[in-house]
């Protein structure tokens, strides 16, 4: 596994245990498989995680009480090899609610054998969250960031 933070994007990539078409699958369909529980900024307890698979779909969070957090939009949807979705989240970890000041995540799956595939992804724009964007770009590229997330996905695709 390997990290990057350079300007104003972040990338890091892992190679996981499982068909391009499940690595996919579990990335998307199942996120709250391997998403961690405690990163998310639902003001309720976590029920689970959704991501509608579509371009204009969201991302987003529901509550044990009903209530819902969406925080990313679907921009690109192209099983198995890519998918983007936006970053609504401002440098509070609270929602943003202008499109103009958020960065978004690529994330590409490349087969590298029957049953591995190397998941790549990039957290790109951070600069448009404006003054303090390093802060985010930090926290999203430590080691408790993207990092984690990935390697949950891999440990979820190995179970």
């Amino acid at each position: 596994m390997s990290t990057q933070v350079a300007e104003s994007s972040v990338r890091t990539s892992i190679v996981v245990d499982a068909p391009i078409e499940r690595a996919f699958s579990v990335f998307t369909d199942d996120i709250g498989s391997w998403w961690p529980p405690d990163h998310h900024i639902l003001q309720g307890q976590l029920a689970e995680m959704v991501f509608e698979p579509r371009v204009g779909g969201h991302v987003y969070d529901r509550g044990t009480d009903g209530s819902e957090c969406r925080w990313a939009r679907v921009l690109a949807y192209e099983p198995p090899n890519r998918v983007v979705f936006s970053w609504d989240i401002n440098l509070q970890w609270q929602i943003e609610t202008d499109p103009g000041r958020t960065s978004e995540i690529e994330v590409r799956f490349v087969a590298e054998a029957p049953e591995r595939t190397r998941v790549e992804l990039e957290h790109r724009h951070l600069e448009r969250h404006g003054d303090g964007w390093e802060n985010m770009s930090r926290a999203v590229g430590s080691e408790g960031g993207w990092g984690r997330g990935l390697r949950a996905l891999a440990a979820r695709l190995r179970g």
